[in-house]
């Protein structure tokens, strides 16, 4: 299991920290307000109060150990800039940070933090891929290089089960949740559609007209994927 520090509970880092442990992760929160961290200490793994720029509170976490941090300090530079200097120095193989502006990604990248992330771009990056198809309800992009999209099942998936599309293989996309439409009929008589999730979805689900994917993958193999169908969809 992939294991991931994020530094910084801001609403950046809490929807990143909130958004990993959904998806199965191990996650370590860590903020120097205490309320941030009640906040979101029963989402997490653990979540610890600190001030991250004590680089023996940091030494004696073990971050070196984890597949990835996740620096969240964004309005303040100085304390987002020493903390990238410790864990550089303590030996994080890769973080990823949340930066205010060009500047501030341009300092951090001069210590060696491999990805600079600004929020306006990754919004702006997100809007334009749900709107360039119609069958991508929502795409939203990790700071670890995953991305988790929701498309609305193309005709060439409709009548297959998971196991013939065969999506982790061909594609290396895993399909985590399969939502759908199910009909009941009310106390009154009506027909009332309701929409349900599986889940667990297994290989011998099959995909139905108007089924939601819920994929989640790296961001070449959803982008690739998401190009592929709208090649198609113009040869048709």
């Amino acid at each position: 299991m992939a294991s991931y520090a994020v530094i910084g509970l801001g609403r950046f880092g809490m929807t990143v920290a909130t958004i990993l442990a959904e998806t199965g992760m191990e996650v370590l929160a860590i903020d120097k307000d205490q309320s941030l961290v009640d906040a979101i200490s029963g989402k997490v793994t653990q979540a610890i109060c600190m001030n991250s720029t004590d680089e023996d509170a940091l030494r004696n976490l073990n971050l070196d150990e984890m597949d990835a941090v996740i620096l969240g300090i964004g309005s303040n530079i100085e304390e987002s800039v020493l903390t990238a200097a410790i864990l550089k120095k303590i030996g994080v193989g890769m973080i990823h940070a949340k930066v205010e502006n060009e500047l501030h990604g341009r300092i951090l990248e001069l210590i060696g933090v491999q990805r600079v992330l600004l929020p306006e771009k990754i919004v702006g990056t997100q809007l334009a891929k749900t709107l360039s198809s119609r069958n991508i309800l929502e795409y939203l992009t990790l700071t670890t290089g995953l991305g988790v999209m929701e498309l609305l099942a193309p005709p060439e998936f409709v009548g297959k089960t998971l196991q013939e599309l065969a999506l982790p293989t061909t594609r290396k996309i895993n399909v985590i949740a399969i939502k759908y439409n199910y009909l009941t009929v009310s106390d009154e008589g009506k027909n009332l559609i309701e929409q349900r999730m599986n889940e667990m979805p297994g290989a011998n689900d099959v995909i139905n007209e108007g089924d939601v994917l819920v994929l989640m993958g790296k961001i070449k193999d959803l982008d690739t994927l998401v190009d592929d169908l709208a090649q198609r969809k113009e040869l048709l």
